[in-house]
C-alpha cells in the first residue's frame, strides 16, 4: 500500500513539473513572438519609406550579429533597399571592415559612443548607402562591469547628408532578449531617423 502511495506522489510530482514546463514554455513564447512580430512590423516600415524615398541601408553590427540584416531582408523586395551589411564581431573586424581607429577601440571599449559613431560612419561610406545603422553592447551572460553591465547596447544611425545620432539602452532579460531588443531598437531607429529628415 506505502509503495503504491508513493508511487501515485511520485507520479503526481512529475505531471506538476510537466505542468509548470509547459507553462513556462508557453509565456516564453508569448514573450517572443510579440518581439518577433515587431520586428518585423519595423522592417516593414523600413521598407516602405525606402522604398517611397530611394536609397539603401546597411548595417554594422557586433551584438546582435547580423540580426538587423537579417530582419531587413525578412521583407520580400528588400533587395530594393538593401544590398550588404557588416558583422563586425571582433574589434579586429570593427577596423579592417568600417575603419573604427584601434586606438579609438582601445581607449573607449568596443562597447561606447565613439565606437558605434564610427562604425555607422564607416558602414555608410563603404556600402554607399543612404542610411546606416550601428550596433555594439554587451548581450551576456558573461562580459559585464559596473559601468557597463550586462544588456548595455550602443547604437549610432548615420545619414549620407552628414547627420548622426547615438543612444545609450540597457536592456533587461537573456541573452536572446538582450538582442531581440537591441534589433528592434536598432530598426526603430532607422524609421525615425528617416522620418525625421525626409529631405534629401
Amino acid at each position: 500500500m506505502a509503495r503504491i502511495l508513493r508511487q501515485s506522489a511520485d507520479a503526481e510530482h512529475a505531471t506538476g513539473r510537466i505542468r509548470r514546463f509547459r507553462l513556462r514554455y508557453r509565456l516564453q513564447c508569448l514573450t517572443v513572438a510579440p518581439m518577433e512580430a515587431q520586428i518585423h512590423q519595423l522592417a516593414g516600415r523600413l521598407g516602405e519609406l525606402l522604398g517611397t524615398g530611394g536609397g539603401t541601408v546597411t548595417t554594422a553590427e557586433s551584438c546582435t550579429g547580423g540580426g538587423v540584416a537579417a530582419a531587413i531582408t525578412e521583407i520580400p523586395g528588400s533587395s530594393a533597399w538593401f544590398e550588404y551589411g557588416f558583422v563586425t564581431y571582433a574589434n579586429t573586424a570593427k577596423s579592417a571592415l568600417v575603419g573604427v581607429d584601434p586606438d579609438v577601440l582601445r581607449s573607449h571599449g568596443a562597447v561606447s559612443e565613439p565606437v558605434v559613431s564610427q562604425m555607422a560612419r564607416g558602414a555608410l561610406a563603404a556600402a554607399a548607402a543612404r542610411v546606416a545603422v550601428a550596433v555594439s553592447g554587451i548581450a551576456g551572460p558573461d562580459g559585464g562591469s559596473a559601468e557597463k553591465p550586462v544588456g548595455t547596447v550602443w547604437f549610432a544611425w548615420a545619414r549620407d547628408d552628414g547627420r548622426l545620432i547615438t543612444a545609450h539602452r540597457v536592456f533587461a532579460g537573456d541573452r536572446a532578449a538582450v538582442r531581440r531588443q537591441a534589433v528592434a531598437c536598432a530598426l526603430q531607429g532607422l524609421i525615425d531617423t528617416l522620418s525625421a529628415w525626409p529631405e534629401r
